[in-house]
C-alpha cells in the first residue's frame, strides 16, 4: 500500500441520515477504516472524531476528522453553521422536537405576513434558553440525563448570534394572509445556538406554540452539502474503494486563514517546537495572527500564529 492509504489525514463530510447519532457516525467511519486496513493499531492507530454534534433526528453535514485533522475539531465546533428547519405550529413538546411529549397547545396559527414581520427580532445578537434536553453540563452532568431522571433542570440564558434568518417555504408573499400549520426557515448561526430553542421562541413571539419537525444542516464551517457523501459511500471504503476518492485534505478545514510556505529549515524548527522571528519569514506576504504553515510541496506543518514579531506553533501536524 502507498503512504496515503496507510495514513489518511483529512475530512470525510458525511450527509448524516436520520436516526444516526454523531457518535455512531464516527463509529461507522472507524469500522470502515479498520476493514480497509487503514485505521492502524497501537501507537499508529488513527484518531477519528466529529466536528459538531448532530442530533439523531437531524440530518445533513457532519464533518468527520481523520488522523491529524482531529486536531482541528475544536475550531470546527466554534465555526458558524447553516440549518434549514421546519416549525410545526400548535404544540410545544418537552424536547422541542417530534420526540417529546406535548406540554403546551394553542389553536392559533400565524400568517406568513406575521412571520415575516417577527423574524428581524431574531436576527443579530439574541438571548436564548437552551433546551433542557440537551448535552449541556449542569454540575458535571448532562442536562438531558437530569431531565430524563425527572429532575428540575434550570437552563441559564445565553447570548448567541443569528447572522441570517429567512423563509424557505412557503415562498414569501404567496398567500401571505392565510394561516399556516408550519414554516420552513433557513438560519446561519453562531456556535452554541440551539435551533430548537429558536423555533420555540419564534412560535411564542407569534402568540402560539411550536416545535421542530425537520432539521437539516446544510453547512458546517467551510463544509457544505456539495462535499458530503452518503453513509453508503462510507461503507464502500471498507469494501476496497480508494479513500482518496472521498477524503478532503486537512487544510480544507482551514480555508478561512492564509497559508504560507516555509523553507525546509523553518519547517524543521516548527516541528521541533521552536519559534521563528518575523524577519525569518522573508518571501511571504505580511502575516498577522493565525496562518497555516506548509512545506514547499504544500504539506501542512503547523497551525501557527504570529504574535509580537514571533511565530509560534498553535497545533503541529505530523503528516509523515
Amino acid at each position: 500500500m502507498g503512504e496515503t492509504r496507510l495514513k489518511p489525514h483529512g475530512w470525510i463530510i458525511l450527509d448524516k441520515p436520520l436516526e444516526l447519532g454523531s457518535t455512531q457516525a464516527v463509529g461507522a467511519v472507524k469500522r470502515n477504516l479498520r476493514e480497509a486496513g487503514l485505521l492502524g493499531t497501537g501507537k499508529n492507530k488513527l484518531k477519528v472524531g466529529h466536528g459538531g454534534t448532530l442530533d439523531p433526528l437531524a440530518t445533513g453535514v457532519l464533518p468527520i476528522a481523520i488522523g491529524e485533522a482531529t486536531k482541528l475539531c475544536g475550531r470546527m465546533l466554534d465555526a458558524s453553521k447553516i440549518y434549514e428547519f421546519t416549525i410545526g405550529f400548535g404544540s410545544e413538546t418537552e424536547t422541542l422536537d417530534v420526540e417529546g411529549a406535548v406540554t403546551e397547545t394553542s389553536d392559533h396559527r400565524p400568517t406568513l405576513t406575521e412571520i415575516e414581520t417577527i423574524l428581524p427580532q431574531f436576527t443579530g445578537a439574541i438571548e436564548q434558553i437552551p433546551p433542557k434536553y440537551s448535552a449541556l453540563k449542569i454540575d458535571g452532568k448532562r442536562a438531558y440525563d437530569l431531565a430524563r431522571a425527572g429532575m428540575d433542570v434550570e437552563m441559564k440564558l445565553r447570548e448567541v448570534t443569528i447572522y441570517a434568518l429567512s423563509i424557505r417555504r412557503p415562498a414569501p408573499a404567496s398567500g401571505s394572509g392565510a394561516s399556516l400549520e408550519e414554516i420552513t426557515l433557513a438560519a446561519n448561526v453562531s456556535k452554541g445556538t440551539y435551533i430548537r430553542s429558536l423555533a420555540r421562541d419564534i412560535a411564542r413571539a407569534l402568540g402560539t406554540y411550536g416545535h421542530v419537525t425537520m432539521l437539516h444542516r446544510t453547512k458546517a464551517g467551510p463544509f457544505t452539502l456539495e462535499q458530503a457523501i452518503s453513509l453508503d459511500k462510507v461503507n464502500e471504503i471498507g469494501k476496497g474503494a480508494d479513500i482518496k476518492d472521498y477524503l478532503l485534505p486537512l487544510e480544507a478545514g482551514l480555508d478561512d486563514i492564509p497559508a504560507f510556505d516555509l523553507t525546509p529549515d523553518q519547517a524543521r524548527m516548527l516541528r521541533q517546537g521552536l519559534t521563528l522571528d518575523e524577519d525569518e519569514m522573508i518571501g511571504n506576504p505580511a502575516i498577522d495572527g493565525l496562518f497555516l504553515a506548509t512545506e514547499s510541496a504544500g504539506s501542512p506543518v503547523a497551525l501557527a500564529e504570529l504574535v509580537d514579531g514571533t511565530v509560534k506553533v498553535v497545533r503541529g501536524f505530523n503528516m509523515q
